[in-house]
């Protein structure tokens, strides 16, 4: 099972579906990071974010054990859905909101895969990824979370409709206002620090 990488998820499905172990250690592998991002930063709290990935995994073995899977291969837009779903049930059941901001020992952005790069690289690196992390933390709930699931968890805005139970255009139209709003925060912050 060698080839495991070259095949796409219907594929993968279907033979992890037939017996095959390796199959869903490949699906587990090729999403990992993005269903984590995805949890994490709906969370914001390392722990929980690892309890409901292993959750979620353990819901998507159970639904491919049982034939619940006919997505035509969009294995990670339902893989998302349900870690989307159990970090809505999580919250319903504390009663609790997302927490809104990192904790000072660790931020999502320690997750984020960094690239060979030298000192200076790596210092300007590090400063857009605060900025985008501090826009990303002053936006409204709902819009941060159709920038997640699009740019982090990798969704098309059909898939992130789904998930939300929303319109397309509701969809869109939050995730057109979260970047005017990140761009508006970012000249707001431009201007103080020149004053």
């Amino acid at each position: 099972m060698d080839k495991a990488h070259l095949m796409d998820d219907k594929d993968l499905v279907s033979l992890y579906q037939t017996g095959d172990q390796n199959a869903i250690t490949e699906l587990i592998e090729r999403y990992k990071h993005r269903i984590y991002t995805a949890i994490f930063f709906l969370v914001k709290d390392r722990e929980l974010a690892e309890d409901l990935f292993q959750e979620t995994f353990i819901k998507i073995i159970t639904s491919l054990r049982k034939g619940h899977y006919n997505e035509q291969g969009k294995f990670l837009p339902w893989a998302l859905r349900i870690s989307h779903n159990l970090v809505i049930d999580h919250f319903r059941k504390e009663k609790l909101m997302p927490l809104q901001r990192d904790s000072e020992e660790f931020s999502v952005f320690d997750v984020l895969p960094h690239n060979e790069r030298n000192p200076e690289e790596r210092i300007i690196q590090d400063e857009k990824v605060a900025l985008v992390h501090s826009l990303l933390d002053r936006l409204p709930s709902d819009q941060r979370e159709v920038v997640i699931l699009r740019h982090y968890g990798g969704m098309s805005f059909k898939d992130i409709s789904k998930m939300l139970d929303i319109n397309i255009n509701t969809a869109l139209g939050r995730m057109h206002y979260a970047l005017l709003k990140m761009r508006e925060m970012m000249g707001k912050d431009q201007v103080s620090i020149k004053g």
